[in-house]
């Protein structure tokens, strides 16, 4: 699971436990863990929402101001399905 450069940092440092991506289908699993600079990215649940659903609450928490500058960033692809993704981040 990928993370833009600004928020890497906050990822590893425990500060952001939640992504909101946009996908045609679910691209990791529960239980998992994803290769990132000094550790992994452990995804603790996967929830399939509505683009409606996504709050600003739940942009800031993900590391944006807000609702439309996390779309700015999630939809650069074809996907149409929006996942909110709970992770934890474990050192090597």
């Amino acid at each position: 699971m990928l993370f833009t450069e600004r928020l890497r940092e906050p990822v590893r440092q425990g500060e952001i436990t939640t992504t909101v991506r946009i996908w045609k289908k679910p691209r990791v699993k529960v239980g998992n863990r994803y290769a990132m600079e000094g550790g992994y990215v452990c995804v603790d649940r996967i929830h399939e929402m509505s683009f409606d659903d996504i709050t600003p609450t739940m942009a800031r928490n993900s590391g944006f101001a807000g609702v439309a500058d996390l779309l700015r960033t999630a939809r650069h692809g074809k996907g149409e399905r929006v996942f909110y993704i709970e992770f934890h981040f474990e050192d090597h």
